[in-house]
C-alpha cells in the first residue's frame, strides 16, 4: 500500500511538473501566458496614416508597456472594415465619411474617436487617358464604378449636383477597388470613382485622367472608429494609440520622402506612385468636433433621402462616452 501511494505521489508531480512546462512553453514554443495577453486588432485599408503606423512599429512598443499586443487585419474598402468592427473581428479601424454612415445605419455600435483633416484632392472621379468625356455633366447615362458605400460615394452624388444631375443620371456598377480597376482597364465602365492610393496607380500605370476631384466639393475626412465596448473597456488602450498617431503625424508631416519609402514596400506600389498617394494625405489628428459631425450628419441625410441607407440616423449617436 505504502508503494502504491509513493507511486502515486511521483505520478502527481510528475502531472504537475508536465503542466507547468506546458503552461510556461506552450505548443510550439508559444507561453500559454502569452496566448492569454490582450490583443487589440486593428482594421486598416492601403490608405492613411494607420497603414504608416504599421509599417514604422511604433505602436507595438507603446502598447507593449501597457501588456497588449497588436494584430492587424487589412481590408479592400472602408465598408468591408467597418463590417468586421460591426461582427467582432476587429476593435479598431480607420474609414472615410461615407462607410461609418452605412455601417451606423445598418446597426454597428460603432464610435468614432478622432479624424484626420480633409483630403478632398485624395479621392477622384477619373476617366481612361483616351475617354471622350471631358466633364462630369457628359457621364450623364454613363457606367460608373465606385465601392459602394466608401468615401467616394458621397463625391459623386455632390459632383454630380454640382454639374446639375440627378443621382439617379448615371447608372452606378457597385465593385471593390481590385475589381473596379479591371472592369475599368476594359473598358466595361466609362468613369470609376476612386481614392489613394488606388487613384495614384490609376494615374501614374493607367494614364487615367481626372474629371473631377474633391477640391471645392468635399471634405473627405479620414475617421477612427472603434466599437462602443472596447472603447468603454480598454480607454487607455484606444488614447494610446491616437497619442501614436499624433507623434506620427508630426514626422509624417516633415518627411514626405521618408513616408513614401516606408509605404512602397507596405502597399505594393512603387515608389512615384506611392509618393504621389502620400502627398495628398492630410496630417493632423484631431478629436471629433461638433462642426465635423455637423458635416457627418449632412452626408447621413443625403443618403438617406437618396435612400442609399435603411433608416434615417442621428450621427451623434456613435460619439462615445465622455472619459471619467
Amino acid at each position: 500500500m505504502d508503494q502504491i501511494r509513493q507511486n502515486l505521489a511521483r505520478r502527481s508531480v510528475l502531472g504537475v511538473v508536465i503542466s507547468v512546462a506546458v503552461a510556461t512553453l506552450g505548443l510550439g514554443g508559444v507561453s500559454l501566458a502569452r496566448a492569454d495577453k490582450p490583443v487589440l486588432r486593428i482594421g486598416f485599408q492601403k490608405y492613411g496614416t494607420l497603414t504608416i503606423l504599421k509599417a514604422k512599429g511604433d505602436l507595438e512598443k507603446r502598447l507593449a508597456q501597457l501588456g497588449v499586443d497588436v494584430k492587424w487585419t487589412e481590408f479592400p474598402a472602408g465598408p468591408q472594415l467597418l463590417e468586421g468592427l460591426n461582427v467582432g473581428s476587429i476593435d479598431l479601424g480607420t474609414a472615410g465619411e461615407a462607410p461609418p454612415i452605412f455601417a451606423q445605419a445598418a446597426g454597428a455600435d460603432l464610435v468614432y474617436v478622432a479624424n484626420q483633416p480633409p483630403a478632398p484632392v485624395a479621392e477622384a472621379i477619373v476617366v481612361a487617358k483616351g475617354s471622350p468625356i471631358h466633364s462630369v455633366a457628359e457621364l450623364k447615362g454613363k457606367k460608373v464604378a465606385l465601392n459602394k458605400g466608401s468615401n467616394v460615394h458621397y463625391l459623386l452624388v455632390k459632383a454630380l449636383e454640382k454639374a446639375g444631375l440627378a443621382y439617379s443620371d448615371v447608372q452606378t456598377v457597385f465593385l471593390p477597388p481590385a475589381d473596379a480597376r479591371a472592369a475599368f482597364e476594359r473598358g466595361s465602365v466609362d468613369a470609376w470613382v476612386i481614392w489613394d492610393p488606388f487613384l495614384a496607380a490609376a494615374e501614374k500605370q493607367l494614364g487615367a485622367r481626372v474629371l473631377a476631384d474633391g477640391k471645392g466639393i468635399v471634405a473627405n475626412h479620414q475617421f477612427y472608429l472603434v466599437s462602443r465596448d472596447y472603447d468603454r473597456k480598454n480607454p487607455q488602450v484606444v488614447q494610446a494609440v491616437i497619442d501614436e498617431l499624433a507623434r506620427l503625424d508630426a514626422w509624417a508631416a516633415r518627411n514626405d520622402k521618408a513616408v513614401a519609402e516606408l509605404l512602397a514596400p507596405q502597399i505594393g506600389l512603387d515608389l512615384g506612385t506611392t509618393d504621389l498617394a502620400a502627398r495628398r494625405f492630410s496630417y493632423g489628428i484631431k478629436p471629433i468636433s461638433a462642426a465635423v459631425i455637423s458635416d457627418q450628419q449632412k452626408i447621413a441625410d443625403v443618403f438617406y433621402q437618396l435612400k442609399l441607407i435603411p433608416k434615417a440616423i442621428r450621427v451623434a449617436d456613435a460619439l462615445p462616452a465622455p472619459r471619467r
